[in-house]
């Protein structure tokens, strides 16, 4: 049930995360700030969507909060398929709970750390609706990516459609290369994986 509960965030649309974290990040009546001034952790509210130094700060939350059930499914899978032999048997030499992670939480989970990281990225590079519906690239374009910078080519009003594939192809070259990058730092680590001769 909390597992299920956990999961709330990335099920939720995209669209709905960004306009929920915007009203919150409101300069005169998010949550946040009025949660701040009441603590006196500060003296005046925070523009977390209108200065650009603050803009990418409440952008990536938003995006970390979105991205961490998801990575947090995957990476209790890889634990729960660490056999528990391996910790009796650290236990039974002496290992205690620092040795044991290092050991062998670590290494057995070093795959299912490489798929989350892998797929964090791409999804990041990606990342289109929370930052067009939390800041549209801005506040001085401190926020924008190559997403945004593209939308704006194509269909933003510049008119621009070759820019804007252009943008979008590139999106596709540096997501495949990550890609290609973990698929061959995967196989230096299992020289006997299925293809190698």
């Amino acid at each position: 049930m909390l597992r299920s509960l956990l999961l709330v965030p990335w099920l939720l649309p995209l669209v709905v995360a960004g306009t929920v974290f915007r009203w919150m990040l409101d300069t005169s009546n998010g949550v946040v700030n009025q949660v701040l001034l009441a603590l006196h952790l500060v003296d005046s509210p925070v523009p977390w969507l209108n200065d650009p130094g603050y803009a990418i700060a409440g952008v990536l939350l938003c995006n970390i909060w979105i991205g961490v059930p998801f990575n947090m499914v995957i990476l209790h899978g890889g634990l729960q398929a660490i056999p528990g032999a391996l910790y009796e048997a650290a236990a039974l030499d002496g290992a205690g709970p620092v040795a044991r992670f290092r050991y062998i939480t670590l290494p057995q989970l070093r795959p299912v750390v490489g798929v989350v990281l892998t797929l964090g990225l791409v999804y990041t590079l990606k990342v289109f609706d929370v930052i067009w519906v939390m800041t549209k690239g801005g506040p001085a374009n401190s926020t924008q990516t190559v997403t945004t910078y593209g939308y704006q080519l194509s269909a933003g009003g510049l008119s621009r459609f070759g820019l804007g594939a252009a943008a979008g192809n590139l999106l596709i070259v540096v997501a495949t290369a990550f890609a290609l990058l973990y698929l061959r730092s995967l196989r230096a680590e299992n020289p006997a994986a299925p293809g190698r001769k």
